[in-house]
């Protein structure tokens, strides 16, 4: 089954020694209980026939105890698939993606760059929840964090130079709106895809404000700017990063493991189970006709 997982793998090893008891069960279980071995023949035939001693149980009796122990085995394996309704709570660790749609991005060949980069990044933080905001004149929110990176590399790829209404460049305000995402979490990432177009003294005081809340802000620059588009200062995104770093729009890879391998790699299983369904419970209730069964007969 497409992504089926195991959340507790470790239990399968207890398979071993059951299948060695198994083993034991069908090879050496005596006919009848052992008193075939201190019994003369025709007495213990004669036992049988009153009722007194039993003859060896069919397979599927003896089969019986095993395979509940089997299914119980399984179910504590934590068979479980991704939920696509995981909780937000479970979005500890999130990363956001401020992409740049200004006319200066938009109209040339940054567009592509910011594209290639906005997906390359999404697929190199797999793992990490991923958020992406479109900004220009405006920002709007394209998509809150997820772990459904194929959806966002989607709603990346249909990115145009008309996606975003109105001209101009605010990254303030992108800067602004991914602080109301990522507010209260422990861990988060602001990533700018940008030429740099648009900051301003607002946008250096709302990446203050954002590192205040802890979140470290980290830019890929583009250099695809539209034909008669005024260039941005040299220096403009390195006025907004805060404790990361600003790399060339090629370096996906390079800036991805430094924000895969940052602080807090360790997730709480409590939030990492809630990403999953787990299905252990009702292959646990599979063990429950054997053992009905095995009971009814000791009665």
């Amino acid at each position: 089954m497409d992504g089926l997982i195991l959340l507790r793998p470790l239990w399968l090893l207890a398979w071993l020694p059951l299948a060695g008891l198994v083993l034991l069960r069908l090879t050496r279980l005596p006919d009848a209980g052992g008193w075939e071995r201190v019994m003369p023949r025709d007495m213990l035939h004669a036992m049988q026939a009153l009722g007194h001693l039993g003859g060896r149980q069919p397979l599927w009796q003896r089969l019986l105890a095993p395979g509940a122990l089997a299914l119980l085995i399984g179910a504590m394996a934590g068979p479980a698939l991704p939920r696509t309704d995981a909780p937000v709570l479970a979005q500890a660790d999130a990363v956001v993606l401020a992409v740049d749609l200004s006319p200066s991005v938009a109209q040339g060949a940054g567009l592509d760059q910011a594209k290639l980069a906005a997906a390359g990044l999404a697929q190199g933080l797999s793992g990490r929840p991923v958020g992406l905001i479109l900004y220009g004149g405006e920002a709007f929110t394209a998509s809150a964090p997820t772990l459904d990176i194929a959806t966002l590399q989607t709603q990346i790829g249909v990115l145009d130079g008309d996606t975003m209404p109105g001209k101009g460049s605010r990254p303030a305000a992108a800067i602004g709106m991914a602080a109301q995402m990522l507010a209260g979490l422990p861990r988060a990432d602001l990533v700018l895809i940008s030429d740099g177009g648009g900051v301003d003294r607002q946008a250096v005081a709302e990446a203050d404000r954002l590192a205040g809340q802890g979140v470290r802000i980290s830019a890929l620059r583009l250099d695809g700017r539209a034909p008669e588009a005024p260039a941005a200062p040299g220096d403009a995104l390195d006025r907004l990063v805060r404790g990361g770093t600003v790399m060339g729009w090629e370096d996906i890879d390079t800036l991805a493991a430094r924000l895969a391998r940052s602080g807090g790699s360790t997730r709480d299983p409590v939030l990492q189970a809630l990403q999953y369904r787990d299905f252990g419970p009702w292959l646990a209730l599979l063990a429950l006709p054997p053992l009905l069964v095995m009971l009814r007969r000791q009665e």
